[in-house]
Parts: C-alpha cells; sequence; structure tokens
C-alpha cells in the first residue's frame, strides 16, 4: 500500500512540475502578445520627399489638331483627256507652277478659226470707216461691221480662257499630296488631282471652358506640343477666338498659329497646347506620385512625429523619434511634368510619402528610407527601352 502512495506522489509531483513549467511559458507568450499590443504594427518601410514652394508660369492646357493655314483639293474646272503631268506627289512646288495639261487640240483649231475671223472683221471695219469717209458707205454698215469685230474679239478671249484652264496650275505654294490621276485619263469637271498644303504656317484649332474666355485673347503666347517632335514645343500665338459659345459643350474655340518652317506639323495632328499667362504664381509642389487618389477624394500621407497622449515624442528602439503616417485630404492645381501643386491641404516643408503610400493608412507608423528613390522632374524624357 505504501508503494501506490509513493508512486502516486511521485507521480502528483511531476504534473505539479509540469503544469508550472507550462503556466510560466503560456505567461512569457501573453506577455509577449501583451508587448506586442502596445508597440503596434511593425512601420512600413517608405519613401518621402518634401513639399516645396516653386513658381510657375501661368498656363491655360487644352487638346489641339492642326489645321492648314492654306489648303486645297487641286481639281479641273473643265472636262478633257490628261495630256500631261507635270508634278510627283509629295512635291514641292511654287505658286502657278503648272501641274496637269489637259488635251486642248480641238479648242486651238476653233481659237485659229475665231483668229481668222476676228482679223477679216477688223480688216472689213477698216475699209468700211475709210468708205465711210468718202461717203461711199453708211453709218449703219459701219456699226454693224464694228460689231462684228467686237464679237470675234470676244469669242478669241472666251476660246483663250478655255485654253488657259486646260492647264492646271498651283494657286499657291506649298507641297502636294499623293496622286490620284493618270495620263491618258478622262477627267470629268471637278475631279480631285492631288491636295496642296502650305505647310510655313499652319493653325492648331483647340477649346477652353467658357469661364477661361477673359484670360486667353488675341495675341496670347501658346506652346504647341506633338509627339512628333519628341516632346520639342513650338512656339505660336492665339490668332482668333470663336464669338460664340458651344451650347453643347460649353466651351469656346480658339485658333492659334504656328511657325512650321521645319515642317514638323502636318493637318491633322494631335497636339497638347499651353496658353501661356502672363502672371506668375508661387505654388506648393510634390511629386505626382505622393498623390493617393479615391472617389471620396485626393489625399497625401503626411510623415510626422510619433507622440503620445502627453504630446512627448515618443523614441524608437534606436533612439530616434518614431514616425508615423497621417492622412491628408488635399485639393490639387496644375500639374507640370512629374509635380503637381497642391492648392489646398499641404504646407512648404512637410514630408510626404512618395513611394509605398498604397499600403499605408492613418497613423501607421512608417519607416523612411530614401536610399533608393525616383527622381522627379518638370520637363521629363524618359528613356524608351
Amino acid at each position: 500500500m505504501r508503494r501506490y502512495l509513493i508512486a502516486a506522489s511521485i507521480v502528483l509531483g511531476l504534473f505539479v512540475i509540469l503544469a508550472g513549467v507550462k503556466f510560466k511559458q503560456i505567461s512569457k507568450l501573453i506577455g509577449f502578445g501583451k508587448a506586442a499590443e502596445l508597440a503596434g504594427p511593425p512601420p512600413e518601410a517608405v519613401g518621402t520627399a518634401i513639399a516645396s514652394t516653386d513658381t510657375w508660369q501661368g498656363e491655360l492646357s487644352a487638346v489641339g489638331s492642326v489645321a492648314a493655314a492654306r489648303g486645297v483639293t487641286i481639281s479641273n474646272e473643265i472636262p478633257g483627256v490628261v495630256k500631261a503631268i507635270r508634278f510627283e506627289s509629295g512635291a514641292v512646288v511654287k505658286a502657278g507652277q503648272v501641274l496637269v495639261e489637259l488635251d486642248s487640240s480641238v479648242e486651238l483649231a476653233q481659237l485659229a478659226s475665231a483668229q481668222a475671223r476676228l482679223q477679216l472683221a477688223t480688216t472689213t471695219g477698216a475699209r468700211t470707216k475709210r468708205l465711210l469717209e468718202g461717203g461711199a458707205a453708211t453709218q449703219v454698215q459701219l456699226e454693224g461691221d464694228e460689231a462684228q469685230q467686237r464679237t470675234a474679239a470676244a469669242d478669241v478671249t472666251a476660246l483663250r480662257a478655255q485654253i488657259s484652264k486646260k492647264t492646271v496650275r498651283a494657286p499657291f505654294a506649298g507641297r502636294l499630296g499623293i496622286r490620284s490621276i493618270n495620263l491618258g485619263q478622262y477627267l470629268n469637271p471637278g475631279t480631285p488631282i492631288t491636295v496642296l498644303e502650305s505647310l510655313g504656317s499652319l493653325y492648331v484649332d483647340f477649346s477652353l471652358p467658357q469661364q477661361l474666355l477673359g484670360q486667353a485673347v488675341v495675341g496670347t503666347p501658346v506652346r504647341v506640343v506633338i509627339a512628333a517632335a519628341k516632346g520639342e514645343a513650338l512656339e505660336g500665338k492665339v490668332a482668333a477666338v470663336d464669338p460664340t459659345i458651344d451650347a453643347g459643350t460649353r466651351t469656346i474655340k480658339l485658333r492659334a498659329t504656328v511657325d512650321n518652317a521645319s515642317e514638323r506639323l502636318r493637318p491633322g495632328m494631335f497636339a497638347n497646347v499651353s496658353v501661356v499667362l502672363p502672371k506668375q504664381e508661387p505654388v506648393v509642389t510634390v511629386p505626382a506620385m505622393s498623390v493617393v487618389r479615391a472617389p471620396f477624394g485626393d489625399s497625401v500621407y503626411v510623415v510626422e512625429p510619433k507622440k503620445d497622449k502627453s504630446g512627448a515624442v515618443v523614441k524608437g528602439p534606436d533612439g530616434q523619434p518614431a514616425k508615423v503616417a497621417r492622412q491628408q485630404f488635399v485639393r490639387l492645381g496644375p500639374s507640370r511634368g512629374d509635380f503637381v501643386a497642391i492648392a489646398d491641404g499641404i504646407k512648404n516643408g512637410e514630408e510626404v510619402v512618395v513611394q509605398g503610400a498604397f499600403k499605408l493608412r492613418n497613423g501607421a507608423p512608417v519607416a523612411v528610407n530614401n536610399s533608393i528613390t525616383l527622381k522627379a522632374s518638370l520637363d521629363p524624357h524618359p528613356a524608351n527601352r
């Protein structure tokens, strides 16, 4: 019996020891949990930038379309068969240069006949005039001969004009398009032959909201940027402002003239237009990557020191002030390159999150790491790889 009591005591002792060990382990884990709960989640690594004040030239941005200052479709005025083609597709021509000659052999024969009649009428009129002076002819006969002379002269003039219209000329200097006729082809009146565009100076048509009407007046400088020019801006001026407002879009149409001596622009091109205003304003700018866009509003995460309930700055494990991210809703202004102006919400000198903002929430701890940063520029030119 005594053996059983000793064995039971030993088992009970071992159970108490194991229970004590487990209690200590569980208590330690609970302590770690409470400490982790008090410490909060680990900080998120982010990249930051400092909001700065800059002076930007005021400008109004719009999307425009390039149009030719002078452009026509070359066509024939009267019918005929193509006798000669005096141009090549895409050639540069001068004003009055011959482009196409139609067969005018019938008109030339008619002109020779009309000239013979004119010569006979002139001779007859002169003879009748001399006879009238000698009393051998009447005034009525002279007037009839002079009328025939004028009729013959008019016939000659009409035939010469008709023959002239058989030759199609360039109405102004410019560059031709693709030829759409062939030698020996019969052309009805108005058949398209080619197009002619004057490329020395072009128009750029664009629209602005009606509330900006007073800011863009005739003579205001504009900058035009197209993809074909690799981002290079072409200078121009506002040449005309439409006097009416589009009732559907509530916008006003403007036209700018742009020098195209380099022939980088072509009619029909898409262009980004910036109307340069004389006023310069100071603005607070941040990299555009720092803006978190959402349906309920745009925001920026501001990095600031973490404070306890008493307002004292909390130190991190390294002895440096701990930092947290504060979500700040902002009102955006115009953008320039990789930067955007903040109209309201951010002050000069505040540190904002540029990289890693998507994983933050309001009050989240952060660790700033700017060892690898993306450089923002007002005039970016990324490499095409």
